[in-house]
């Protein structure tokens, strides 16, 4: 039996993230990035096939991918409020993670562990910044499961797609806290 770690368990206990929308500068610098990324990709990956990359994306590149996702959602005609919504995580991120998850050939591992593995990798990250004191949030959003967009802004591969964008900042506002699962209602025992 490992040794219980206490301060651990109640961090789980009590873990929340922050609204992206809420998040703002001062954000982890390259140096501490590197460990809440190290920290985040420590999960499950049957195979070691690091079915999953991640890709870095600044306040210069988060910009350059708001202008994107407005020209994409004006070249298919999208309704204003769709095209702003689409933009607006983009556009008030300081600093996010790309989580690409990479589908990769195996004969043991099925296609669907890698992808929670993918997803394991996006709540790490975002406990890992949690736990090194920054606000942190996962964010999809219809526009980053759009093939078209996500291929073409972030240089994708056919057997990849993005599993969450995780942001990082100092939060302005802390979340009350919301209702969580009524144990009584979801666990049965046997």
């Amino acid at each position: 039996m490992t040794l219980k770690n206490k301060a651990a368990l109640d961090f789980l206990l009590t873990r929340r993230s922050r609204p992206a929308k809420t998040l703002t500068k001062p954000v982890p610098s390259n140096v501490e990035l590197v460990e809440i990324l190290k920290a985040g990709t420590r999960v499950p990956d049957h195979g070691k096939l690091e079915p999953w990359r991640l890709k870095v994306l600044s306040k210069p590149a988060l910009d350059k991918t708001a202008v994107a996702a407005r020209e994409y959602c004006n070249s298919i005609n999208c309704d204003e409020l769709v095209t702003a919504k689409a933009a607006k995580q983009f556009e008030d991120g300081e600093l996010g993670v790309i989580v690409i998850e990479v589908q990769k050939s195996s004969e043991k591992i099925p296609r669907i562990e890698q992808t929670y593995s993918a997803g394991a990798v996006c709540l790490s990250l975002v406990n890992a910044g949690l736990a090194a004191g920054w606000g942190a949030n996962w964010l999809t959003g219809w526009i980053s499961h759009d093939k078209k967009f996500v291929s073409k802004t972030f240089d994708l591969e056919p057997n990849e797609r993005v599993a969450g964008i995780i942001y990082f900042g100092t939060e302005t506002i802390a979340p009350s806290e919301r209702p969580r699962p009524d144990l009584a209602e979801i666990v049965t025992w046997e």
